[in-house]
């Protein structure tokens, strides 16, 4: 049986996905879901665009897909811009292989 939106409470709960015959609801319904912006990064919401370079390696690109953002105090809920850093792929592959971790003090905030 179908719920009412936990959000809201007028209209019911949307499809989430389809499985062995079975159908599995979200707690919301579209209209409301859709306010809350699921889907969508923080640094987004907070109208932070990634560069095209590299704040850790001056890498440049003109494709933004090679591009990821970090967040320099570690809090993923802290999205100032100025704890915002943009870092490419290829140095992010390469610390994961090496013993070399990111730690929370190698890219310092612009306080």
């Amino acid at each position: 049986m179908r719920n009412f939106c936990k959000k809201c409470q007028q209209r019911l709960v949307a499809i989430n996905y389809h499985k062995a015959d079975k159908v599995y609801y979200r707690s919301m319904c579209d209209h409301c879901s859709k306010d809350r912006g699921d889907g969508v990064p923080l640094w987004v919401r907070a109208g932070y665009k990634k560069k095209l370079s590299c704040d850790r390696c001056s890498f440049s690109s003109k494709f933004p897909q090679q591009f990821n953002v970090y967040h320099a105090d570690g809090d993923l809920q802290n999205c100032r811009h100025s704890n915002l850093k943009t870092v490419c792929a290829n140095c992010q592959r390469i610390l994961d292989k090496t013993e070399i971790r990111w730690r929370r003090g190698d890219l310092q905030p612009d306080f």
